[in-house]
């Protein structure tokens, strides 16, 4: 009788889309399985007793009368160690583990059950000055272990919902996910905990306080570092048409960037994406105390690909920005990548149909969003709940693929109305292989000003250099034009100077190759560097053409270029600088550049 009361039936297929009577007593976003199968679903509407769920699987072969057998639970991620360096489906189910358990099969049967993480896996656990007695809530760190090379304090937190009095502590030594290390009383209500937890995935983990951010989020990419940062715990989109580099960007942050952890999700994209991530990733490797560490040791990966449900996407943002929160509150930088949120629109729109709900702008639901407000919501600076006291970041970087490149979409619009940063992609420069095709004219951050005091302990003119830059860019924007109407010949010296900088530093500053071997990645000491020669060396140019006002020594750009074509070649070869190259390296050879600014030109106005 009880198992009949915890079961509904199937009374309509559509898709990912099923709905299912007696189902009195179930909950919103309840997770349920559904049919002989057992395919996992979630319940996105309630209407009397009937109940609307997406299948995150396929629904082929599922019939009226199927059995629907309610859980109890909503959709949630086990959080524990084993999560870095593996890659899961869009429900947090490991690959390589169901691969195994298929008999290396290369698909992923339906219905298939496997635990999220290694549960037979032993890590070393250490806990710390907690003793039987003490009273304990959510957020509070009892215990660390070591995870990998790289993450080797992995903090055993209690949950979030969870407090009592400790009952029982394990002592240090080597335990399974499946070991008991703590027991917590409260009030006679015994509660065990292991070094796992799990938590719902559309519920934000809870914090004590959000904080303003104030240090870079560096990304090794020059255009993204000098022209429009972000802060660690900001929010980023990076709009652009198929074929203008999304994924370069968005793999090169998650290869170099300063965060501590990485969650990259493929939500919907090419499965070949993924594939090179997979194979381009274990190859990487970062250097920590002397030692080359593999990336794939701060990564974790969530592949919910364009062949795989369609319903699952949305699944897979949730699961990865849960993913992301756990670390952040063990007081890490966690990067989140989300390739592309545009896929995971396109499901809402797919089952929002389905539920015959109104639509709005292209057929887009009308809470997009409010769904993506509350998804970036998740980003930022905070400190974390319990003690010690710690602090974590997570910064999203949303990668969007508008129909044909057109920023109007919905998706893009809505995006852009609640992120930070505008990294807007451009067909025209992708087609002239200038990559990262990051459009100068319509890009922006809002993170300028509170990144100023960060900037200033490496160089207190950064934010001048920036601003000559983009000066710079502005006027050969507006300079172009009169080139083509009447010809470059009738422009003054001082804007034939500002076109030829302009050159300079659209093909040899802004542009960056991330597949060779000295310009794949640009520490913030050399993009200041390159900043400053080339800001002293237009500077010096303007000068020198002022001060030259007799007709018989006027010396215009047209001399300086044949006199000084060594140093104008020196300066468009300083991204050739090995990016390893040590802080003492770049800054004696960026002074030896600036002095032979300094002293060709003093020549020139002699000679």
């Amino acid at each position: 009788m009880e198992r009949e009361r915890d079961m509904g039936v199937i009374f309509k297929v559509s898709g990912p889309l099923v709905v299912a009577e007696n189902m009195l007593g179930s909950k919103m976003f309840e997770l349920v399985r559904v049919g002989h199968a057992n395919l996992v679903g979630e319940i996105i509407r309630l209407e009397g007793s009937n109940a609307s769920i997406q299948v995150y699987e396929d629904t082929s072969g599922l019939t009226v009368g199927d059995p629907v057998v309610k859980t109890g639970q909503p959709l949630s991620v086990m959080l524990g160690p084993g999560i870095m360096d593996n890659i899961f489906d869009g429900i947090q189910r490991p690959l390589e583990g169901i691969f195994n358990m298929c008999n290396k099969d290369i698909y992923i049967p339906r219905g298939v059950e496997i635990k999220e993480l290694d549960m037979s896996k032993s890590y070393e656990f250490n806990p710390l000055n907690v003793k039987v007695g003490d009273m304990l809530s959510g957020g509070d760190v009892f215990g660390t272990c070591i995870e990998n090379e790289l993450v080797n304090q992995h903090k055993i937190m209690v949950p979030p919902n969870s407090k009592g009095r400790v009952k029982y502590i394990a002592p240090a030594g080597t335990y399974s996910l499946s070991d008991k290390v703590m027991e917590l009383d409260f009030q006679g209500k015994v509660e065990p905990l292991y070094l796992y937890h799990y938590w719902p995935v559309r519920q934000p983990r809870p914090i004590h306080e959000k904080l303003a951010g104030q240090e870079a989020l560096l990304t090794g990419q020059r255009i993204l570092d000098c022209l429009f940062p972000s802060v660690l715990g900001g929010t980023c989109a990076i709009p652009g048409a198929f074929g203008c580099g999304k994924t370069v960007i968005s793999q090169a942050l998650s290869k170099y960037s300063n965060s501590d952890i990485i969650v990259y999700v493929g939500c919907g994209e090419r499965g070949n994406e993924m594939a090179e991530v997979l194979k381009d990733f274990p190859e990487l490797t970062l250097e920590k105390d002397g030692k080359e560490i593999g990336v794939m040791k701060r990564t974790c990966l969530v592949a919910n690909t364009s062949n795989m449900p369609v319903a699952a996407r949305e699944a897979s943002i949730y699961t990865g920005i849960t993913l992301a929160e756990y670390f952040r509150d063990q007081g890490l930088n966690v990067s989140m990548m989300a390739d592309s949120t545009s896929r995971w629109a396109e499901a809402l729109r797919e089952i929002s149909g389905r539920l015959a709900e109104m639509p709005a702008d292209s057929g887009y639901p009308a809470y997009l969003g409010a769904r993506l407000a509350s998804f970036y919501e998740r980003a930022g600076r905070v400190k974390c709940q319990g003690s010690p006291e710690r602090e974590g970041t997570v910064t999203i970087v949303g990668a969007v693929s508008p129909p044909g490149g057109d920023f109007s979409d919905p998706v893009t619009a809505a995006t852009l109305a609640i992120v930070q940063v505008f990294w807007g992609l451009d067909k025209k420069l992708a087609q002239r292989k200038h990559f990262p095709s990051v459009n100068w004219n319509i890009s922006f951050s809002k993170y300028l000003r509170t990144l100023e005091p960060y900037y200033n302990k490496y160089e207190p003119e950064f934010p001048t250099l920036r601003q000559k830059y983009r000066e710079i860019l502005q006027q050969e924007n507006d300079l172009t034009e009169i080139v083509q109407l009447v010809g470059k010949d009738s422009l003054s010296e001082d804007q034939k100077a500002t076109l030829e900088v302009a050159q300079i530093i659209r093909e040899d500053f802004l542009q960056q190759n991330a597949f060779s071997d000295y310009d794949y990645f640009c520490p913030l000491q050399k993009t200041i560097g390159m900043m400053r020669v080339t800001c002293a060396f237009y500077d010096a140019a303007l000068k020198t053409m002022a001060d030259s006002s007799s007709d018989e020594k006027k010396i215009t750009f047209a001399t300086i270029k044949h006199s000084l074509n060594d140093l104008i070649n020196k300066i468009t070869a300083m991204k050739f600088q090995a990016p390893k190259s040590t802080s003492k390296e770049f800054e004696d050879y960026f002074k030896g550049l600036l002095d032979e600014v300094e002293i060709s030109f003093r020549k020139l106005t002699e000679d």
